[in-house]
């Protein structure tokens, strides 16, 4: 009986590490697609954002330049910053669809106000230009625009730091579960050598007492 219970309590601790590696399996697999979803993509996208709002400066500065080569309406420049505006906005809430620790929340509320803010300072510069002058709407652009832009530029470069950390931490996590994972092995290991040098022991018993017996019956 108690080398019954015994074996039972030893099936019974072989299931509960089973049990915790399919569940450390599970984590590491977990921390992988959030890696993938919530770092790597969002990443590429903040790289995609800051593109766009490259080419939303480098336009603007191109049709306020009183030395360009190429014309540019103030219908088509407005059409080209709003095609813009919309693959911004369209990033930005893709980018909100991933999880997003706090500081991160914070850093994209700010980005996201920081980019209205520098939509109504081109629409601004694009009104000083049109009614005005090109001279003014310059002079504008270099009093406020590059600073909204250089400010955008900012928020973005701290969102791109932040999924750094981000990401260095999962690979901690995953680490982590990888060596809970190597301890689960060892532990499965040792019940099994163990389970091994007890049955060895038990047919030694068991020989030990089949020759003992038959010398007592040739007695």
């Amino acid at each position: 009986m108690k080398i019954a219970a015994f074996l039972f309590f030893i099936m019974c601790s072989t299931m509960l590490i089973r049990m915790l590696e399919d569940k450390s399996i599970k984590n590491m697999s977990n921390a992988f697609v959030s890696m993938y979803h919530d770092r790597l993509i969002p990443a590429t996208d903040l790289f995609f954002l800051a593109e766009n709002v490259y080419a939303k400066r480098y336009l603007l500065e191109e049709a306020l330049n009183p030395e360009r080569t190429v014309e540019i309406s103030f219908i088509e420049l407005k059409k080209k910053l709003g095609s813009y505006n919309k693959n911004i906005d369209s990033l930005v809430r893709k980018y909100e669809g991933t999880f997003l620790i706090k500081k991160e929340k914070s850093q994209l509320a700010d980005l996201k106000t920081k980019l209205r803010d520098g939509i109504i300072i081109e629409n601004n510069i694009i009104t000083m230009a049109e009614i005005h002058t090109l001279a003014e709407g310059r002079h504008l652009f270099e009093a406020s625009g590059k600073t909204a832009y250089n400010n955008i530029s900012e928020k973005l470069s701290e969102l791109s730091r932040i999924q750094t950390d981000a990401g260095e931490e999962l690979i901690r996590e995953s680490e982590s579960i990888v060596s809970g994972s190597k301890l689960y092995s060892t532990a499965q290991v040792c019940l099994a050598i163990f389970i091994g040098i007890m049955i060895v022991n038990l047919v030694l018993t068991s020989k030990v007492a089949n020759i003992t017996n038959d010398r007592f019956k040739l007695n």
